[in-house]
């Protein structure tokens, strides 16, 4: 998608213009269905999915911020979030794993969300602040290791050393009770 389309799409969100949803649904429509598909593995589902997707980022076209996020990740993650939502509102097996192959960031089971584990982003601010800003880009921005080397202007691989050694950090701080919050498939 261009950049001047894209900012076009993002200013009608912005003035709450209709024509934003069907440019959205249009150009993105595709690939967040087959997002909320892989997801909840059911086209039924997928097609709620999607649909409330759209309400949501109707809703919050507000909150989107252009310097935060890509447009497309922006959406991915409204679309996934509410996914997952979706998934556990249907009580489908607790042991079904979420693979989204769309990113190499996300690939989390719904199982590996566990309360203990939610004072992470807390707990970011506990070590280095390089290791830091990578893994809060990649977990909280959503961002994937190439967006982020792009965003914050470090070479992939830096990316990728950072990430790693992050998680290291972080399973200092949590313990070997940690199984690095699933975190480490991100990696693989």
């Amino acid at each position: 998608m261009s950049t001047l389309l894209e900012k076009h799409i993002v200013e009608l969100l912005h003035e709450r213009n209709e024509k934003a949803i069907s440019l959205l649904y249009e150009h993105y429509g595709d690939t967040l269905y087959g997002v909320a598909f892989k997801v909840v593995r059911d086209s039924e589902l997928a097609q709620d999915v999607l649909q409330e997707s759209f309400v949501k980022i109707w809703k919050k076209s507000d909150s989107y911020d252009s310097s935060k996020a890509k447009l497309f990740t922006w959406l991915f993650r409204i679309t996934r979030n509410t996914a997952i939502d979706k998934l556990r509102s249907v009580n489908t097996k607790s042991d079904k794993e979420i693979q989204i192959d769309v990113s190499d960031v996300y690939n989390l089971g719904v199982e590996s969300i566990r309360p203990e584990f939610m004072d992470v982003k807390e707990n970011l601010e506990k070590i280095e602040h390089k290791y830091h800003v990578v893994l809060d880009a990649l977990f909280f921005q959503g961002m994937t290791q190439q967006e982020a080397s792009d965003e914050l202007n470090i070479p992939l691989g830096t990316i990728k050393s950072r990430l790693k050694i992050g998680l290291r950090e972080l399973k200092k701080i949590y313990g070997n009770s940690m199984i690095l919050l699933p975190l480490l498939i991100f990696i693989s």
